[in-house]
């Protein structure tokens, strides 16, 4: 992975090299920070950098914060003008990602939210796909349960909960698929690693309701309304049963990372025809315009970075 240039720590923009931390650190001791996932893309027939829905990321990154005790000393607007600021010092004219990075930064001992003093970062790097084989992504159920609400809350984005994930992502990985799917303490269908889930089935899109232990994801929330309001599909947020995966006609996997992905195989079952299903094919295309300004109704989604 190619690594910024530049990096904005503590209220500055610095060479990313000097944006560094000790090893106390109480969020890299204790897992004590939260973290967002922004994309910018790249419009080549306008020469324009879209970041998409920055501020509604900045909001559930404030947010997040605030589940850790956090008081930041930033608006979203103020996160927004940093993250532009940073992307046109990098001179990125191309699909990016944007990590901004709220933690713990005293290099204390002791396991607390209290009397601790917060610090940001955000660096923004080139990126492609997050997984290669999006038009066709393998997926295992996992034996890891996902962690819920009254442990770590998975609403927000908060680093030591990812470990969660990491551990169902390399068995699924070690055992030769792409990706896993997690069930909730009951049993039902709440989400990727690091993906919100929908599946089609006769007729209409189900996917698991924010109560389920889910992350409440941006790209989630669009594809929502780009499935009811573009393509005319009935969207339910209702629980799902694990069965449910293997008679649906189609699964795909949504998130800033992945985007919007086909899965056509689950626990070595074929989903559907085993191809990417024709609602998904067309929401891809659909989205992957949207995001790029290319559509008018939603080009409040996409913030300019160039002037």
């Amino acid at each position: 992975m190619q690594l910024p240039t530049y990096a904005f720590f503590n209220d500055q923009v610095l060479l990313y090299s000097d944006a560094r931390v000790g090893v106390l650190t109480h969020a890299l001791n204790y897992g004590t920070g939260v973290f967002g996932g922004i994309r910018g893309y790249w419009n080549s027939d306008e020469q324009q950098l879209f970041i998409f829905r920055p501020f509604d990321h900045y909001k559930r990154f404030l947010e997040s914060a605030k589940l850790l005790w956090m008081t930041l000393p930033y608006t979203r607007e103020d996160l927004v003008d940093a993250t532009v600021e940073l992307i046109q010092l990098e001179q990125l004219r191309t699909d990016c990602y944007i990590r901004p990075l709220a933690f713990y930064s005293d290099e204390v001992i002791g396991v607390r939210l209290h009397d601790l003093t917060p610090a940001v970062s955000i660096v923004a790097i080139p990126f492609g796909r997050y997984i290669e084989k999006e038009e066709g992504v393998h997926v295992a159920v996992s034996s890891w349960t996902r962690i819920d609400d009254n442990i770590i809350p998975a609403r927000g984005k908060i680093i030591g909960g990812y470990v969660n994930s990491a551990l169902a992502r390399t068995d699924a990985h070690r055992s030769g698929f792409d990706e896993a799917i997690l069930l909730n303490q009951d049993g039902h269908v709440s989400e990727g690693s690091v993906e919100n889930v929908f599946l089609v089935r006769r007729g209409k899109v189900f996917t698991p309701p924010i109560s389920d232990n889910i992350l409440e994801g941006i790209t989630r929330e669009s594809v929502i309304v780009l499935l009811h309001d573009e393509l005319g599909m009935e969207v339910v947020e209702r629980h799902i049963d694990r069965s449910e995966l293997y008679l649906a006609e189609e699964i795909f996997l949504v998130g800033t990372g992945i985007q919007v992905a086909a899965v056509t195989r689950i626990d070595h079952r074929q989903v559907g025809t085993g191809e990417m299903g024709s609602l998904t094919k067309n929401l891809r295309e659909l989205f992957f315009n949207v995001v790029r300004g290319r559509v008018a109704k939603y080009v409040h989604w996409c913030h300019a970075v160039y002037a």
